[in-house]
């Protein structure tokens, strides 16, 4: 039961500190466990380290199974590189809005792009309607992805593009802007999320049915091999299926059965695990158990280790180096009292750091309302640099290593997802366990059973079920203005009227015979983009091979 709120007897005054026999014994988690339902213990001794060996279980940091990081000196070598998530409207007003976090301070881009983009629809298409530049930038062609980066050396900054369905043509898009610029594509550096499992399994934005839609994901795999040697061709998300309501170790039990599907498929496809394997990366969330997520991805970083190892025979240590990406968690903002969410990102973002991530973004105090204003989002920045420059943690590599409670949990977190892992496997594999709709359901459970801790009270959301204030103090709020999606479809159909038609034309009929043969899609996607033909013509070349994904309910 939740302890009840303490009330000062009337006319008693504050001391600074309470009588101890009148505290209120009120703690984050009241019934004892982690935020995803480990049990947690008042004290933790080295007897809860069952069959701990540090030699096996830790090693040194950079050295095999990394649980300490993948680096020997980590931050003290470089830091984490802060990652602002960023677009919106138009490809103008990202731009704006791209330089000003660089002069901030911001050490390289994330770009985020609206639902038409990420479907594979131009910004003409009825579909579209009403989501032009809503929830990230507009971009239907080369002319948009050319103003996106106006007066950005893409030879000079490290770009990540959240973008799945669509990932080959917006990384072909990005090419060929760097190619404009003079860059050597052998230098080039950035990552493609590409992670389409995760769009079936907790996120939605897919098109094509799963295997042919991981027929794109290894084409980009080996063909970025060739051309773009220091891109990371995927970043395998952990990150959505936690906003779904997952626990932390299904988090990294099926984020890693993504990666062992990813696997898979490129071996398949005939490549060697040690060509493409350094060049996986992944995305885990930040959410609000500071030790529990510190664990979680040190046990994702040892598990992933041994699995590439023990079970894809792995030998270069860079295909067994777990490298992720982190974003704090935006289902813990809230819109009552959004003040608080600065608190909740600082300790989430302090999770990602003793976590060992190697980029990060913080979200604003403003999201569970809105895209972030310009202030709301340097203040995100500004809670990193705080981090990096003020807080000491980046002086020591694995601060919490040795930890009795964080070794525990650790553990716990491992075994978790080690069993997830394996419940895939009885299943015939992640792209089997996606189709009958068995990780939908399991995180589904997962997520009503938080939602019914919070209901009942055993939960604490600070703000939403315990200590409300009455009082709305009104915040800024980024709004969209509707007529940038007339401006934007108006700069389409010009572009339409005035490109030589036939090459474009020849370009996507290219992109739909390579789908048909089996023939890598990136040159032909490339090229058409290159001929100015649209995100929309392009997926449309490929729809017409493909088809279309139709969802499996889970029931």
């Amino acid at each position: 039961m939740p302890h009840p709120e303490h009330v000062e007897p009337p006319g008693r005054e504050h001391a600074g500190v309470a009588d101890a026999a009148e505290t209120p014994q009120l703690s984050v988690t009241s019934n004892g466990t982690t935020l995803s339902g480990i049990p947690v213990k008042i004290v933790y001794t080295p007897e809860d380290l069952t069959n701990f060996d540090p030699q096996s279980s830790l090693g040194s940091p950079g050295e095999f199974p990394f649980t300490r990081g993948i680096y020997s000196t980590m931050y003290r070598g470089k830091l984490w590189t802060m990652r602002q998530y960023a677009g919106f409207g138009t490809a103008r007003q990202s731009n704006a809005r791209y330089r000003y976090l660089l002069a901030q301070g911001q050490t390289g881009l994330s770009v985020a792009f609206d639902l038409p983009t990420q479907m594979g629809f131009d910004s003409d298409h009825p579909r579209a309607g009403g989501e032009v530049g809503k929830v990230g930038v507009a971009i239907c062609s080369l002319e948009d992805m050319q103003m996106l980066f106006e007066g950005i050396p893409l030879a000079h900054v490290s770009t990540s593009m959240t973008i799945n369905s669509t990932a080959a043509i917006l990384l072909a898009l990005y090419v060929a802007v760097a190619r404009q610029q003079g860059a050597n594509l052998e230098k080039l550096s950035g990552t493609v999320q590409n992670d389409i499992l995760k769009e079936y399994i907790a996120r939605g934005t897919y098109i094509y049915p799963p295997r042919p839609a991981m027929r794109i994901v290894t084409d980009v795999f080996a063909w970025c091999k060739e051309e773009l040697p220091n891109w990371v061709t995927i970043s395998i998300s952990g990150y959505h299926i936690r906003e779904a309501g997952s626990t932390a170790a299904q988090e990294v039990g099926f984020a890693l059965g993504d990666g062992i599907a990813y696997v898979d498929a490129a071996i398949a496809a005939g490549l060697r695990v040690d060509d493409f394997a350094p060049r996986l990366s992944f995305f885990f969330n930040a959410h609000n158990d500071l030790l529990e997520e510190i664990a979680k991805y040190r046990a994702a970083r040892r598990l992933w280790a041994r699995l590439m190892r023990e079970r894809f025979g792995a030998r270069d240590p860079r295909s067994m180096m777990l490298r992720f990406h982190a974003q704090t968690a935006g289902s813990s903002l809230t819109a009552q009292q959004p003040e608080n969410n600065i608190v909740r990102v600082a300790i989430q973002a302090l999770a990602a750091v003793l976590g060992g991530c190697q980029s990060l973004h913080g979200n604003a105090l403003d999201e569970a309302l809105a895209l972030p204003t310009e202030d709301a989002a340097r203040l995100a920045l500004r809670t990193q640099q705080i981090l990096a420059h003020e807080s000491g943690v980046a002086n020591t590599v694995d601060p919490v290593g040795g930890s009795y409670a964080i070794e525990h949990l650790t553990d716990e977190i491992e075994a978790g997802a080690r069993a997830c892992i394996e419940r895939l496997d009885a299943l015939g594999g992640m792209l089997r366990a996606i189709e009958t709709g068995y990780v939908q359901r399991e995180i589904q459970k997962a997520a009503y059973e938080y939602q019914q801790s919070v209901e009942r009270n055993e939960r604490i959301i600070v703000g939403v079920n315990r200590y409300r204030s009455e009082r709305r103090e009104p915040i800024p709020i980024l709004r969209i203005d509707p007529a940038i999606e007339q401006e934007q479809i108006g700069r389409l159909r010009a572009l339409r009227a005035r490109r030589d038609a036939a090459p474009t034309s020849k370009a996507v009929a290219e992109v739909e015979s390579r789908a048909r043969s089996g023939e890598n899609l990136m040159p032909a996607i490339l090229s058409a983009v290159e001929a100015y033909a649209t995100v929309g013509e392009i997926s449309d070349a490929m729809r017409r091979v493909f088809g279309e994904h139709q969802e499996t309910l889970a029931l």
